[in-house]
Parts: C-alpha cells; sequence; structure tokens
C-alpha cells in the first residue's frame, strides 16, 4: 500500500526547504520573499486554472485569487505540506468554485464512468474533417486538450496535478482532500477516457488512409 507521505527527490527537497525560507521571511514582512514565491508558481497556477476553467480572463482571476489568499492566509501556514501542495490547492478550490457557480455540463459518454461518490465522465464528439498531414500533431495536441476539458472538474483536476505537474498520488490526495485510493481510481478512470478518446482518433486516421491507398 502505498504511504500517505509523498516520496521527494534530493532536488525536491532543496526546493521545498527554499520555499520554506521565502515563506518565512514572507511571513516576516519581506514582499520580496512573497514576489519570488509568485514568480516562481505563477505559470504552474496559471496553468492549472486555465485547463480546469478552459478561458484566460477566468484563468487570471483565480491566478489572482489564489495569490491573494495565500497571502492572507500566510500566517497561518504552518508547513505541515508543502508550500507548493498547498498553493495548489487553494488554486484547484478557487477553480472549482468558478466552475460549480457556471454550472457547466460535460458532454456525454455512451457508456458514463461513475465512481463510488457519482462523478460521471462523458463522451464528446469531435469532428475529423482534417486532411492535411503537416497539422497531425496539432490536432492530436487539440484532441487530448478536448478529452481533458470534457472530463469533469475532479478528474480534470487529478490529471493535471498527477500527469502534467507530476505530483504523486499521495501529493494529489492532500490537495484534494480525499483519499489515495480514490485519487487512483479517479485517475484510473481519467486516462481510460483519455485513451479512449485517442483511440477514436487513431482510428479514424486509419479508415482515412485506407481510403486514400484504396
Amino acid at each position: 500500500m502505498e504511504s500517505f507521505a509523498p516520496k521527494t527527490s534530493s532536488k525536491q527537497k532543496k526546493e521545498r526547504l527554499l520555499d520554506q525560507e521565502l515563506v518565512e521571511k514572507a511571513k516576516a514582512g519581506e514582499l520580496r520573499a512573497f514576489e519570488e514565491l509568485m514568480n516562481k508558481y505563477e505559470r504552474k497556477v496559471y496553468g492549472i486554472a486555465y485547463r480546469m476553467t478552459g478561458n484566460r480572463q477566468e484563468a487570471e482571476e483565480v491566478l489572482q485569487e489564489t495569490f491573494l489568499s495565500v497571502y492572507k492566509a500566510l500566517s497561518r501556514f504552518k508547513g505541515k505540506s508543502s508550500f507548493s501542495t498547498w498553493l495548489y490547492r487553494v488554486a484547484v478550490n478557487a477553480a472549482l468554485m468558478r466552475l460549480r457557480k457556471k454550472r457547466v455540463d460535460t458532454v456525454s459518454l455512451d457508456e458514463p464512468l461513475i465512481s463510488d461518490d457519482g462523478d460521471r465522465l462523458k463522451r464528446q464528439v469531435v469532428d475529423w474533417t482534417t486532411p492535411e498531414e503537416l497539422v497531425e500533431r496539432k490536432r492530436l495536441m487539440e484532441v487530448i486538450s478536448d478529452a481533458i476539458d470534457s472530463l469533469p472538474e475532479t478528474y480534470r483536476a487529478i490529471i493535471l496535478l498527477r500527469d502534467r505537474e507530476g505530483l504523486s498520488n499521495s501529493e494529489v490526495a492532500r490537495i484534494l482532500k480525499t483519499s489515495v485510493p480514490a485519487v487512483k481510481s479517479r485517475l484510473h478512470r481519467a486516462r481510460m477516457h483519455l485513451r479512449d478518446r485517442l483511440g477514436e482518433h487513431l482510428s479514424f486516421k486509419e479508415r482515412r488512409a485506407k481510403v486514400k491507398n484504396a
């Protein structure tokens, strides 16, 4: 069974110590220290926010809300988790709040995947009309992006944190305040959904190639 404590490399340990040092300086009133933390993580936070919301303006607002909330609560940060874990948790929560307020509907799957808490994965119809082989790589990235966007918010967050940011199951569980088994289950379902969408794309390519060579 996986330990709930995240496994960290020597580089990650150094980064965590550096973050702790900057946090302590920021707590003491050194604004430059907090600016360093912002500069270090703003791209990652923005990336998560954008992939979660699918909207640049919303992502900018989530970014601002995240660092404002973190700055206000900095004095209460005890360092039980890493600063980055805490920061990502705030960012994901801010993005989820916006999505829930908007009540954005996802698309339906032929056979919905339902988790033990009732979350549903849904299938989205994609137009495979691009004929040029030169844009295939770009199209593939669009397919993956669309597939991630079609995931329910919690699954989307897990995919982004686990596969894109490279966090461990334990760290993702801490951020989303759930169990490691729940993270593994949702991650598996999300990956299956992405493979299904990628499989549809590859099948279309094969059919198109057969037609051209017939």
